[in-house]
């Protein structure tokens, strides 16, 4: 008999087959986080039914691997066991969709199998819908069956469960049916697995569908059928799909030793949860139950003053708060005591929640009483507010402050944490100065420990109780929920305790909330004064984790869960006159209640928008689902006010093409997307007065998105990025030939003091992807793609560059000239007009009284699909709106500013907030697209600029999530609290955005020692004794520990890329350590100035040092390009000499080492050698001798070439390619060499010198294409044949050895990547990360592993975005593509490069087969 054994992320599944691959035994049932003892359990009826035969074993799925190395059974990566139960069942399957737990897949055949299973995130998956059910009160199947009666669908994203929550819940809260939000719940995992998945890859022919939600949910089938508008004969949907995984491991297990069932049931009842754990653990909540007395006693002093309902007489006052997951309610008094309160889940439907407190306050209060005002606040405020005629409406922010201000006066910091929303205010003079909300993300939020404990069959409430008693809670990290959900299932499949896991989400809940939403650096900003409310503190571990985590006692009034309900009624209170009596539906009204929900179209627009009606009985309405007020039924009050979004969107595309007849070229397309929004008028023009109808492509739109998310590359590229596809398909679907969308890595020069003019990485190159991922549609559709790469910056060398693209089309130089003379005259038009209507609407506003906000972002973020038509919200509060471009001119930036300032779209933003910071009545919205990189670096100093002069600063994080419920709530919190500020007379500061540098003088050099992070320690290694021989204090750090990298999540903004993290955490953990000397230390750092945002590393340590209060420790920016000077720090020809022998002897014995370790008779022979040479290099190092580096070289090539090797076993080999740091340094990667090697493969790393020289060797192509500098080029050329003439000694020796190659020279390199993308790519890695690929493929390493922190910009274009096309190159090409983030889990990249290795050695079997034969 043969046994698979599925262990998924919440199911097992067990399969039993015979010899014929008939099934005999089959269970498919949820583990409930209890793994073990479901293994136990299914292995026990299998034992029972088969205890005296001999079995065959194999474990598979994501929680499998540590069973399968405790149970000593053979592991197997799911999606092979998959395939092979696939093409043995099922093998007409042309593409097979699958989806688990926690896991999705996409398998293509054809040739070569090609599998694309998800990264980091677990959206859109099994566990994504079964969070969506516990949301909507339901289970899977309840979603199923009510998804058959839906008549609309709502745009809801599905990359990841905290964004759909944050769409569904308002849904909810606004009346959304049940029906309809199941079928859009569906309809978000189809779209995020397509757009995730497919990575560029069409799904057609037959289509199998797989795992357990698809077997079960057939609603979730039909979605996916329609969407991939398939026909009945091309789907393939087997019975037992769901054990398909299981059923491929079981018929792999035939090549597997068998064992007797008996010895195997033994095997797993020997099993502990110890055995299984790789999980870090932190310490306990309480030491002993002395200390929870103390904490509890402490807590119970905190009460409101409370009042019996019966004793009451008089005006009573209601508040109630309609949260996202609760509803809350109090009632006071005249002399504010408590005299009624409510706590309860909405459950779907917030309305009869409502109707049951009101009644029950109706019946709780006595004869002489009764309720003279209500109010309500929260996210159902104005649904609750219309259709129960409640009194008054607040907003959420200012009834929590008011509640607080009365139980704690003179309280100077709230932390208000409910189900999927954060509040943070800080108070200063009475006024709250700064008010802090989670940025469309609910990860530091009480409803993940709800969901979760829901998940294991408990209420909140214990699931609470089993934290206080764990003695080991679980390290989840500091990141998105969803991201945390992987850790904690990593953490319950090797058998952490409910109360481990439970004592560990609280801990994270309290660590997002201070790091990564309120970025808390230090306690003493809060004060001393320190409220915390919210249902989530009602949680004593979690109250006790904010004390443990901040080191302070902060107060919890005993009706936290109510504060915001209470804080209304004081509102009510406070706004009641003698005599009231409220306007609150009385109980006869309430008993005849009821509601209509129906839905429709605005149409007043090109939003749009899907409108949810709630018709009242009294034939009152409440409409929700507009953006604006357009549609809501209710007049338009602020329609006059001043625009500058509308303006500028119609002053941008308003051009009117030339007609058919006047356009002697014929039409060109161009896209509406990312850059057209700065520089239209400009291509507008230039291409209309060269002959041609230039033709725009629509609006965007959520279903544009929808029908060019098949071509998507990279399923975390940011929202504006994803919808270029959807643009570039719509003017192929107008029937254009021709289509314009040109790279332009530098936008105009607009402040001659800022030190660069970049644009964005993904803005700059995304054309390149383009290219290379819709290449099918351009074939099928006979269109020209023109996507040259410009010099737009400089008008002179683009007639040049233009002239020379445009010469087979019969078009003059002249020509040419006169064009871009006329566009740019029209360019510089456009932006004096928006200057001055941005002075026009400042003045209007202050003849009017009326407040202004600066609704700051990108050009892009113009685009109302993008921006969610904030700026209608804005103007809805009666505020006028302004962009970061129509007032940037008004101010200046005293230079230099913290950052480095190399975008061109950031320096106007940083001179907007600049000028903001000197009004008292304008305030500052930045707006932020999830995934932007940059971001990590413009949010952080716009809001110190904002600090510095005492002003407000509000970010509101966007994505393809289109609910406005809680931007709302930012937006009016921001005007009360302009309101509150101008009421308290408080005013902007004077202050500078100048930067003072701690300089690193010659003195210091003497007697500084100097930190130096680690980033490859095989070559690293080499710089400590180069610098150290040229007179400095050099130590190179250890390597980089879990500690340091939560270090680095604590002191740098979270939006940054791991290497960030990485290289700044471990540089903080060491300064904290105690070891330095603070007054006698220096860090050393590289800077390379180019578009990516290594180069503010810098920038960002600074800022971490000014929160540590260690701003005086120098930071030397470590460049040849002379972005910063110190005095005590110079390249001098003896330190550039030994820093190159570093790189060179690091690379080659990087080389040797990875091409023998695998393959060498006695284990550790390689690394004994290794460190060997690596003692003498040191040597050669400090003497500098070039004679002896030679010879050393040689004799390095020599010894390894000796070195006993098995020259019979073949192993795949395996490129490793990507961001330079997470490439070479083994903790940021996992140690993916290692891992690769006990896969049975052989790792091959290229060098790292190859960096350096591509960065030379770019000039070359910036001067013959771009336009460049003769002399830079010839200066970089000469770098080059400096190392190549290092390196030819080195090449010749691996030419002449038994068993390596010499590297391919950068030129070679160049070339193979020009037959993919242009050289013009040079933000990060660039080109030389596809060239790299390429390089490998041409040289037999068919197998690449191509990493990247999660969201790097570059590597969406030159690294995720090559990968379809490499493969249509190589057919035979298995690349994976890993993404790395502090909070990634480790199991899923382990399972994704195990996908990759299985798939290695089945090819390589192929070709020793296919040798065999020949």
């Amino acid at each position: 008999m043969r046994l698979g054994i599925d262990v998924g992320s919440t199911t097992v599944k067990m399969v039993v087959i015979d010899e014929d691959n008939q099934i005999k035994y089959k269970k498919y049932e949820r583990h409930m986080s209890n793994v073990m003892d479901k293994v136990k359990e299914l292995l026990g009826e299998v034992h029972s039914l088969f205890r005296d035969e001999e079995v065959q074993a194999v474990i598979t799925g994501s929680g499998g691997l540590s069973l399968a190395k405790v149970m000593n059974v053979y592991f197997e990566q799911e999606v092979i066991s998959c395939s092979e139960a696939i093409e043995t069942l099922i093998p007409q399957t042309d593409v097979a969709i699958e989806l688990g737990g926690e896991d999705a897949k996409i398998t293509f055949f054809g040739n070569s199998v090609e599998q694309q299973m998800n990264g980091t995130c677990a959206g859109g998956t099994g566990a994504f819908i079964d969070q969506m059910a516990v949301l909507l009160n339901t289970d899977a199947m309840g979603l199923n069956e009510k998804a058959k009666e839906y008549s609309i669908i709502y745009p809801i994203a599905a990359r990841c469960g905290v964004f759909a929550k944050t769409d569904i819940q308002p849904l909810i809260n606004e009346g959304a049916k049940l029906e309809d939000l199941s079928a859009s719940i569906f309809q978000a995992v189809v779209n995020q697995t397509i757009s995730g998945l497919a990575c560029g890859r069409q799904i057609k022919g037959k289509i199998a569908f797989l795992g357990g939600p698809l077997t079960f949910l057939s609603e979730l089938r039909k979605r996916f059928i329609e969407t991939l508008n398939l026909q009945p004969e091309d789907v393939v949907f087997p019975s037992d799909g769901q054990f398909f995984v299981a059923i491929g491991a079981a018929i792999l297990a035939k090549k597997q030793k068998a064992v007797s069932m008996d010895d195997l049931y033994k095997s797993v009842n020997a099993i502990t949860s110890d055995s299984l754990s790789e999980t870090t653990h932190m310490e306990p909540l309480f030491k002993d139950q002395e200390d929870f007395d103390r904490f509890i006693q402490r807590h119970n002093k905190a009460k409101i003053r409370r009042k019996n309902i019966d004793a009451v007489t008089g005006p009573l006052y209601l508040g109630i708060d309609a949260g996202s997951t609760t509803t809350k309610a109090a009632v006071i008094d005249d002399e504010k005591n408590l005299v009624y309160e409510f706590y309860k889940g909405n459950e779907g439907n917030p309305l009869d929640v409502v109707k049951s407190i009101i009644k029950d306050v109706y019946n709780s209060i006595p004869k002489g009483s009764y309720i003279a005002k209500s109010g309500v606040t929260g996210y159902g405020e104005g649904l609750i507010k219309t259709a129960f005629k409640v009194d008054i409406g607040e907003i959420e922010t200012i009834a929590h402050y008011k509640g607080a201000e009365e139980f704690l006066p003179g309280v100077e910091f709230i932390l208000d944490i409910g189900g999927q929303d954060m509040k943070c205010m800080k108070i200063k003079d009475g006024a709250i100065y700064n008010i802090m909300l989670n940025e469309a993300c609910s990860s530091g939020c009480g409803s993940f420990i709800e969901t979760y404990a829901k998940s294991v069959d408990m209420n909140a409430v214990e699931f609470s109780k089993e934290a206080l008693e764990s003695s080991s809670p679980v390290d989840l990290g500091t990141r998105c929920t969803v991201f945390m959900n992987s850790k904690v299932k990593q953490a319950q499949k090797e058998g952490a305790s409910i109360g481990d896991i439970s004592a560990g989400l609280s801990y994270s809940v309290i660590k997002n909330a201070l790091y990564k939403v309120i970025k808390l650096r230090d306690p003493d900003e809060a004060g001393d004064k320190i409220v915390v409310q919210g249902g989530t503190f009602l949680n004593n571990a979690v109250l006790r984790s904010i004390e443990k985590v901040m080191g302070k006692e902060v107060v919890r009034p005993d009706i936290s869960g109510i504060m915001g309900a209470f804080g209304v009624a004081l509102i009510a209170r406070e706004n009641a006159e003698e005599g009231d009596i409220s306007t609150l539906m009385n109980p006869d009204e309430l008993d005849t209640f009821e509601v209509k929900v129906g839905h429709g179209r605005c149409g007043l627009c090109e939003n749009n928008c899907v409108l949810t009606i709630n018709k009242f009985k009294d034939g009152s309405k409440f409409i929700t689902g507009n953006r604006c007020e357009k549609g809501s039924g209710i007049p338009i009050k602020n329609a006059d006010i001043p625009d500058m979004y509308e303006y500028k969107y119609k002053r941008i595309f308003g051009y009117e093409p030339l007609t058919m007849e006047e356009a002697p070229m014929g039409e060109i397309g161009i896209p509406r997307v990312l850059n057209m929004y700065e520089n239209y008028p400009f291509w507008f023009t230039f291409f209309t007065n060269l002959g041609y109808r230039v033709v725009l492509s629509d609006n965007s739109s959520k279903e544009m998105y929808e029908k060019g998310m098949d071509t998507i590359a990279s399923d975390t590229v940011c929202y504006p990025a994803k919808l270029v596809h959807g643009h570039i398909k719509n003017l192929v679907s107008k029937g254009l030939k021709k289509i314009f969308y040109p790279n332009i890595n530098y936008e105009r020069i607009e402040d001659e003091t800022a030190p660069n003019h970049y644009n964005c990485p993904v803005v700059a190159t995304y054309p390149e992807l383009v290219k290379n991922n819709m290449d099918d549609v351009f074939a099928e559709n006979d269109v020209e793609f023109i996507s040259p790469f410009l010099p737009y910056d400089d008008d002179k060398r683009l007639a040049k560059i233009l002239t020379k693209h445009l010469r087979h089309r019969k078009i003059s130089a002249k020509q040419v000239k006169e064009a871009i003379d006329l566009g740019r005259v029209e360019h510089f038009r456009v932006k004096e007009e928006i200057r001055a209507k941005g002075e026009e609407f400042i003045a209007y506003a202050r003849e009017n009284k009326k407040k202004v906000v600066v609704l700051s972002g990108r050009p892009y973020h113009l685009d109302p699909e993008i921006n969610h038509s904030m700026n209608k919200v804005i103007t809805s509060f009666d505020m006028v709106v302004l962009t970061e471009d129509s007032v940037s001119h008004l101010a200046e930036l005293e230079r230099p500013i913290r950052v480095l300032d190399q975008w061109m779209y950031h320096s106007r933003l940083y001179k907007a907030a600049e000028f903001v910071g000197n009004q008292n009545d304008i305030e500052l919205i930045q707006l932020n697209s999830f995934g932007c990189g940059l971001d990590a670096v413009t949010t952080d100093e716009v809001q110190e600029i904002a600090s510095r002069h005492n002003k407000l600063y509000t970010v509101l994080k966007i994505d393809e999530g289109n609910n406005l419920g809680a931007a709302k709530i930012r937006i009016r919190s921001l005007k009360a609290a302009m309101l509150e500020r101008e009421k308290n007379n408080i005013v902007f500061k004077k202050a500078t955005t100048k930067w003072e540098r701690v300089e690193f003088t010659k003195e210091m050099k003497r007697d500084y020692t100097i930190l130096i992070p680690q980033m490859a320690p095989l070559h690293f290694q080499f710089f400590e004794t180069a610098l150290s021989t040229e007179g400095y204090r050099a130590k190179m750090l250890p390597a980089v520990s879990e500690h340091a990298i939560e270090e680095g999540l604590k002191y740098v903004n979270n939006d940054a890329c791991y290497p960030t993290i990485v290289a700044l955490g471990q540089i903080i953990a060491q300064l904290k350590s105690g070891e330095e000397d603070l007054d006698k230390t220096a860090i050393f750092m590289s800077q390379t100035g180019g578009g990516c945002r290594a180069s503010n590393y810098i920038p960002l340590l600074r800022k971490a040092l000014k929160d540590l209060k260690m701003e005086h420790i120098p930071v030397v920016s470590v460049n040849p390009g002379g972005i910063e000077k110190n005095e005590g720090f110079k390249f001098t020809a003896g330190l550039l000499k030994r820093m190159v022998f570093g790189v060179l002897y690091g690379d080659l014995l990087m080389h040797v080492l990875f091409r023998t370790r695998p393959y060498e008779m006695e284990k550790g022979a390689a690394d004994t050698m290794f460190e060997k040479w690596s003692e003498t290099a040191k040597g050669n190092i400090k003497n500098g001798s070039i004679r002896q580096f030679r010879k050393n070289m040689i004799d390095i090539i020599k010894d390894f070439d000796k070195l006993p090797i098995d020259d019979e076993n073949r192993k795949p080999r395996v490129g490793v390619v990507g961001e330079i740091l997470v490439k070479y340094h083994p903790t940021a990667n996992n140690d993916i060499v290692g891992i690769i090697e006990r896969e049975g493969g052989e790792a091959v790393v290229l060098d790292l010198v190859d960096f350096f020289s591509y960065c030379m060797y770019s000039e070359e192509f910036n001067y013959r294409e771009m336009g460049g500098s003769y002399k830079y080029m010839a200066l970089n050329n000469a770098g080059i044949a400096i190392l190549e003439m290092l390196k030819k000694p080195i090449n010749k020796a691996l030419a002449d050895s038994k068993r390596f190659h010499p590297p391919a020279s950068i030129k070679e390199t160049a070339r193979k990547a020009e037959t993919i993308l242009s050289l013009g790519n040079q933000c990060g890695e660039g080109w030389l990360l596809t060239g790299e690929m390429v390089e490998l493929l041409e040289n037999g390493v068919d197998n690449i592993v191509c990493l990247q922190p999660f969201a790097c910009l570059p590597n969406h274009v030159t690294g995720k975005g090559m990968i379809k096309a490499l493969k249509k190159n190589h057919p035979m090409a298995n690349i994976a593509a890993i993404d790395y983030d502090p909070g990634a889990s480790t199991v899923n990249q382990l399972n994704r490069i195990k996908l990759m290795m299985a798939t290695a050695h089945k090819n390589l079997e192929k070709k020793r087969k296919q040798e065999y034969n020949s």
